[in-house]
């Protein structure tokens, strides 16, 4: 995810520039595949499934009377509709499958968000302890085309954030900014976002006459707060979209003479910067990538600077168990991406830079808050949504996607965190 700005909206999708509409990716959400016919497999998910289950907080009911978990009449409530379909999907493709399934309608839930919170409180124990050694077996890799190397990163970039400026337009706050924002339930998103900004650029130490980096433009919202702080800033995306409208807002902002938006990977950049600033791009790096990137911060980063990363995080020891898993996530909305956890970050400053990691915050029931309008948001603009011919399975991989995510915040399985670095001057 990651920051934009974006100008006036109707009461349904934000107005953008018809300039902006590009050739869209090719998008895995026309269809659903069918169900796999994995009889052997099935039956093994089925038993591991009901073994999972048993001592969840959730109400599951099978078509056909079946009835699983250990949930009271007020738990989120799971309808198995097709049962074989569902369970074939498992067997085969595990994760992927349990996505899939819904968005095939095999299952369903008039609680999403709360269900997916039950499992995601549970998760590193579903499976039991000897079997999650078959992991490697199991768990389907990940392409070797979705690796991000600067040619890969440009095509997973492409898939996601290339979808359509409108798109995002219709879910979003006024101010455009696709990353999690300290919220307070009944909150106003806007600004929480603001706040956001602000807090990530006074890390940073930007001020007037700062010579700012900012790597993941998004659609333009911290390039052009920073600017109006007396800033210069260069700002990189590899999202053509994103970047035509960036530019688009900065022009209409008036501030085209302070801020350069560049179409550019974060490990071609020259230069050095008083400040560098990167909001939830590192989800998008790889984990064998994440070494060149702390690398290039320090590199980038002038004697005396100070640098901002704002990260979602995972577990260090379920990053470890699936940095090399291929998830339902990669394959239908983030190919290529992967979650560090703090531990990570701590490290690759150590290591590989000569930052000190300085200060740091989290927020994340705020960024469960963000999830939870952008869900409603969207849900509400399901017309809209339609009218942009983006697939017919769109809508329902959003709605799992984004409830999933939220499930993540909710249970504390999932954080964001805002890190100050910090160089030394050079005596």
């Amino acid at each position: 995810m990651s920051t934009t700005d974006a100008g006036p909206h109707n009461a349904g999708f934000h107005e953008v520039s018809s300039d902006t509409v590009a050739a869209r990716p090719m998008s895995p959400w026309q269809d659903v595949p069918c169900a796999p016919h994995a009889p052997l497999r099935a039956a093994a998910a089925g038993r591991l499934f009901r073994h999972a289950v048993r001592r969840l907080p959730v109400r599951i009911a099978l078509a056909g009377g079946e009835r699983l978990g250990a949930g009271g009449p007020a738990a989120p409530l799971m309808r198995i509709e097709r049962p074989t379909e569902f369970f074939h999907r498992l067997g085969v493709d595990g994760k992927i499958g349990f996505g899939e399934a819904y968005l095939a309608g095999d299952w369903s839930s008039p609680e999403l968000t709360e269900l997916l919170t039950r499992f995601a409180a549970q998760l590193p124990s579903l499976v039991p302890a000897p079997l999650q050694v078959l992991r490697r077996w199991v768990d389907a890799t990940r392409p070797e085309s979705e690796r991000n190397t600067v040619s890969g990163a440009r095509s997973n970039i492409h898939r996601h954030y290339d979808l359509s400026n409108e798109f995002f337009a219709g879910f979003l706050d006024e101010t455009m900014t696709y990353s999690g924002a300290p919220l307070e339930p009944g909150g106003d998103l806007e600004a929480a976002q603001l706040s956001k900004l602000d807090s990530m650029l006074d890390l940073a130490g930007v001020r007037a006459g700062t010579r700012m980096l900012e790597i993941g433009t998004g659609w333009g919202s911290l390039a052009m707060r920073a600017a109006r702080r007396g800033a210069r800033v260069t700002t990189i995306t590899l999202s053509e979209q994103q970047r035509r409208l960036a530019v688009e807002r900065v022009r209409a902002a008036g501030l085209g003479d302070v801020v350069d938006v560049q179409l550019r990977d974060y490990r071609e950049v020259d230069g050095r910067y008083d400040a560098v600033v990167s909001i939830e791009m590192i989800e998008a790096v790889g984990w064998e990538y994440w070494p060149s990137y702390f690398a290039t911060l320090d590199r980038l980063l002038a004697d005396g600077g100070r640098a901002s990363v704002q990260a979602i995080t995972m577990p260090h020891d379920r990053l470890l168990a699936t940095r090399d898993s291929y998830t339902w996530i990669h394959k239908y909305v983030f190919p290529g991406g992967l979650l560090p956890s703090v531990r990570v970050v701590e490290r690759n400053v150590e290591v590989n830079t000569g930052m000190t990691l300085a200060e740091r915050r989290c927020f994340g029931p705020g960024y469960a808050e963000t999830l939870r309008c952008w869900r409603e948001r969207l849900a509400e603009r399901h017309a809209d949504v339609a009218e942009l011919e983006l697939g017919e399975a769109l809508p329902r991989v959003w709605e799992f996607y984004l409830a999933y995510s939220e499930a993540g915040f909710r249970s504390g399985y999932l954080d964001v965190w805002q890190f100050g670095l910090h160089k030394a001057a050079r005596r």
